[in-house]
């Protein structure tokens, strides 16, 4: 059985330190301090970095962890370019063998949030590391992909199991909800989630990870083809530009640019 640990850095990020048998993997190390210190706190050997994509935030620690450790350095092949330090170049459907901790994680290509960003699947535990491009309760900024495919890499993930744990790389949940309430200010289940994250991070806990099934009933961009989310959007977007949003792909963009506009009223 593998172990998952959140790493707290920065100001909201989480590197997830996987760990069987003394070894462990730590996917997006951004800080490698932070990593070292994880590691010496368990008496564990780094075996394995693995990256989803290629901002400074989640490439970091790379080359320094790699040169003390002697880790292998899995990481998209679409953005070796600018990832310095990647050893395996992976592609969409491709495996990633841990033999050090006993597991096979699946590799699924998610662009929207960058180009070529990637998730790790592993079946056995149904766990997925999925960066920054499915969070709790939202979904990555686009910074270098379209809605469409934005939207073609969430409905891959929330066709995974319903039971999977969903480990993204940022404690954006609050926020998240905030605008997901905005959207769907009677859902009486967004209200109670808001709750009950909010006391857990009052406490300390993170709010990671959730669940695909999790996802599925309460992030607005796993429901954006819902009569409830696209009203919202038509709504939000006004008689005119309401006239153009004729398809999922445009209702799906009309809500990603709602979101980057919103300003959350709690964090």
């Amino acid at each position: 059985m593998i172990t998952v640990t959140a790493l707290p850095a920065f100001t909201d990020n989480y590197l997830w330190l996987l760990d069987a048998g003394g070894h462990a993997a730590v996917v997006d190390p951004g800080d490698a301090e932070v990593v070292r210190a994880g590691l010496a706190a368990r008496g564990l050997r780094l075996a394995a970095i693995l990256i989803t994509h290629h901002h400074p935030d989640h490439i970091g620690g790379l080359l320094a962890l790699a040169a003390e450790t002697g880790a292998a350095v899995y990481g998209p092949r679409a953005e070796s370019s600018k990832i310095k330090g990647l050893q395996h170049l992976l592609d969409d459907h491709d495996e990633v063998r841990l033999d050090a901790l006993g597991i096979t994680l699946q590799v699924i290509a998610v662009p929207g949030h960058t180009l070529g960003h990637i998730a790790y699947f592993e079946p056995t535990q149904r766990l997925l590391f999925c960066g920054d491009t499915l969070f709790v309760g939202g979904c990555g900024r686009l910074f270098e992909g379209t809605p469409a495919q934005m939207l073609e890499s969430l409905d891959r993930l929330a066709a995974l199991p319903p039971e999977t744990a969903v480990y993204c790389a940022h404690e954006y949940t609050l926020s998240n909800l905030d605008f997901a309430t905005t959207v769907e200010p009677h859902n009486l289940a967004l209200a109670e989630e808001m709750a009950r994250v909010q006391a857990l991070r009052a406490a300390g806990v993170p709010s990671v990870p959730s669940t695909i099934a999790h996802e599925r009933r309460l992030n607005p961009f796993l429901r954006a083809r819902s009569a409830e989310v696209t009203a919202a959007v038509v709504a939000q977007a006004g008689e005119e530009a309401s006239q153009k949003l004729g398809n999922p792909i445009e209702i799906f963009g009309a809500l990603r640019r709602w979101k980057d506009g919103h300003r959350p009223r709690v964090r």
